[in-house]
């Protein structure tokens, strides 16, 4: 299936590894041209060299913290008109609701609504004008069904969601589509550390916790971030104009409920 999106320009952030890095490798295999972002050089350059060497697009990859002024102000120099937009910060810490203060979640509201929100206002206005742009706002399956866990979490992507909710369709009939994709358990280092929690509170091994996980996703694994990636790949298409302000969930069906 063309998707038909190459030669076009994307903005990945935070794609340096992980789901974001399945989603600009997925874009890039469209032949889709690249501004990857991610906080540590050595990282970043490692992963955007593969991308060039395995698809021969264009990648311009910027070593900054998304999730600062600074930091967005350096990827969008790189590209100031995109095509397409994929939002992507790494999740705040698991705790317990009588540990968290103001300060934390500002932290996570800078991090995982205010920030997608800014790059969005900073890329619509001209997706507009051109009439055509995709965004996808990475967030969260706990937008569907909470994480007690992750109540820092919980709280910042729905806020973003709501946001998303409403601006989708504002933007909609200028030919510019946002949704969010929700990802449940990757095999990523998020993965890694939230298991590692969970074997240490349990005095159980890393292997044993994550097999536990598994046992309670219907799919019966975690997903790779090669198929997260193809399905971002999909919302940024030529055949996802009518699919606006969506929430898709992609969690092997670890949430169990009818919509």
């Amino acid at each position: 299936m063309d998707l038909g999106i190459a030669g076009k320009w994307a903005i990945v952030c935070a794609s340096s590894k992980g789901l974001g890095l399945g989603c600009a490798r997925a874009l890039a295999a469209e032949g889709v041209n690249l501004v990857m972002n991610g906080r540590t050089a050595e990282t970043l350059e490692a992963a955007a060299d593969a991308v060039r060497r395995d698809f021969g697009v264009d990648v311009r990859a910027v070593a900054a913290d998304i999730t600062t002024e600074a930091g967005r102000a350096e990827v969008l120099a790189q590209c100031a008109a995109p095509d397409i937009l994929v939002t992507n910060a790494g999740g705040p810490p698991p705790g317990l609701w009588s540990e968290w203060e103001r300060e934390d979640f500002i932290r996570a509201l800078d991090a995982n609504m205010l920030s997608p929100i800014a790059m969005m206002k900073a890329v619509l206005p001209g997706m507009m004008t051109r009439k055509w742009g995709r965004v996808v706002n990475i967030t969260s399956q706990s937008v569907k069904s909470p994480i007690a866990v992750l109540g820092l979490s919980n709280a910042a992507r729905a806020g973003l969601t709501g946001y998303v909710a409403g601006t989708a369709r504002q933007v909609a009939g200028a030919g510019v589509v946002v949704n969010n994709l929700l990802p449940g358990i990757h095999a990523t280092d998020r993965a890694v550390s939230l298991d590692t929690g969970v074997a240490q509170a349990r005095g159980i091994s890393l292997e044993e916790a994550r097999t536990a996980r598994s046992a309670t996703i219907p799919a019966g694994r975690y997903g790779s971030t090669a198929e997260f990636g193809a399905t971002c790949a999909f919302m940024c298409s030529q055949f996802a104009g009518y699919m606006v302000g969506q929430n898709i969930l992609l969690d092997g069906g670890a949430i169990n409920a009818t919509l």
